[in-house]
């Protein structure tokens, strides 16, 4: 008989590893606590996918083409620096700095309607997705009834002898509780993770000490509007480019999207928010909302800030992550996602390292056989711990910059006294590991 995998969380941790597992010859089960496939979500929006994350999801698809037609290139990386909202008045330095991740760096005067170029990198590579677009494409690739809607995961134990793991679950419509015996347990369940509690009960996320506002601005229907028009003008790269506008004590990342949508993200430094939910997104009054809205009138050019004002149901992300973990693996237990790996956003790095840790414990699993299930999980540890380590504190580095925040070895940013130097730290490519494959994948 297969063995077998029980995979918990069912984004797209869990699909990625539902995808690798049936390649490394298991049967699979996912549970997932949402309720029906995902057509949209409040909580994802945009994100960039490397290279190698794009070769290895085509891998996984029926037809590759379908990744290329559902994302757009993110091939140039860029910082500018310039003025902000010349009408604004805010006890914030006049500055702001554009990194464009195609990736360039540029800076624009929005007094004088000027512009110029600090860093650029045009061989950046990436590709532009949103969430719900790369979930549907992973999910609908996967053999019918892999993944089960509505079950929310309780508890597992582990068999005396460790050959086995017996997770009970709950099914939400009927609330009937189900057990299900697998050889190994997949934890995908996100930042939160309670499976990794069940081994780390002291385990604490880390607060970076800001929040990110967080929209997708739908201009379908209204491609010459003038706030699309102006904002074309403002960001003349978007729909190639990654653009970062660094200012005092705050940045912003913004870039296009398929089927007319402009993602945008803007980081703002402030207190820990009192979580009232198991969750890191927070939900928000339309009080917060208008006062986002003023306060982005005295940051951000008019451009900018009006695409901020037309964004439908924007929401606000706490922003976490966790000092490395010493071990990603317990008996026939493992962590894959932001279960093993936590991480700040500004590296590009979460859904690059899902897909990573997916692609890396299948080869492992496959090579190794259920008969050396600990051999295997042992192999994929040894390679992912490493890398996903130096990356999460190397994001984390990168968003204190940033931010304008404290650094033992590096004096608060202030983007009046920057230094080229500056604007090369944060690129992308100085990202630990930015270009490395597993041998295991070659």
């Amino acid at each position: 008989m297969k063995p077998k995998a029980v995979v918990v969380g069912g984004s797209i941790a869990g699909v990625s590893c539902a995808h690798t597992l049936i390649l490394a010859g298991w049967d699979v089960v996912v549970l997932e606590k949402t309720c029906e496939p995902i057509k949209g979500s409040p909580t994802g929006a945009g994100l960039g996918l490397d290279p190698l994350a794009q070769r290895l999801i085509q891998s996984w698809l029926d037809d590759p083409e379908l990744l290329y037609s559902s994302t757009l290139p993110l091939t140039i990386d860029m910082t500018t620096k310039g003025l902000q909202n010349q009408n604004a008045v805010s006890s914030r330095a006049n500055i702001t700095l554009r990194i464009f991740v195609c990736k360039q760096n540029q800076a624009t005067d929005s007094e004088k309607k000027v512009s110029w170029t600090l860093t650029r990198d045009d061989n950046f590579n990436f590709r532009a997705a949103h969430w719900a677009d790369l979930h549907g494409l992973l999910y609908n690739a996967l053999p019918p009834n892999i993944l089960l809607w509505g079950h929310l995961f309780l508890c597992f134990c582990i068999s005396e002898d460790k050959t086995s793991v017996k997770i009970k679950a709950k099914v939400l419509e009927t609330d009937e509780e189900i057990e299900i015996v697998g050889n190994l347990l997949v934890a995908a369940d996100g930042s939160l993770s309670s499976i990794r509690q069940s081994f780390l009960p002291g385990l604490k996320l880390r607060y970076s000490g800001y929040c990110a506002w967080r929209g997708v601005f739908d201009f379908s229907g209204n491609e010459n509007s003038e706030t699309v028009v102006d904002i074309r003008s403002s960001y003349p790269e978007l729909g190639k480019c990654f653009y970062f506008d660094l200012g005092s004590e705050t940045h912003s990342v913004f870039y296009e999207l398929p089927n007319k949508r402009l993602n945008w993200i803007w980081y703002v430094n402030q207190p820990e928010p009192e979580l009232k939910r198991n969750s890191v997104t927070m939900k928000v009054r339309s009080e917060m909302i208008q006062k986002m809205h003023r306060e982005a009138e005295k940051v951000w050019i008019p451009e900018f800030v009006r695409v901020i004002r037309e964004t439908k149901d924007p929401f606000l992300n706490l922003i976490y992550d966790t000092d490395p973990l010493e071990q990603i693996f317990w008996d026939n237990v493992v962590l894959v996602g932001d279960a093993a790996h936590p991480t700040t956003p500004h590296g590009a790095r979460s859904t690059n390292m899902s897909v990573l840790d997916a692609a890396v414990l299948g080869k492992c699993l496959e090579k190794n056989g259920v008969e050396n299930l600990q051999a295997a999980l042992r192999e994929y540890q040894t390679t992912r711990l490493p890398v996903v380590s130096k990356q999460v504190l190397h994001a984390r580095r990168m968003g204190r910059i940033k931010q304008g925040l404290v650094l033992p070895d590096h004096e608060a940013f202030d983007p009046k006294n920057s230094r080229s130097e500056d604007y090369q730290e944060v690129q992308q490519k100085n990202m630990p590991f930015f270009d490395d494959v597993p041998l295991l994948l070659i």
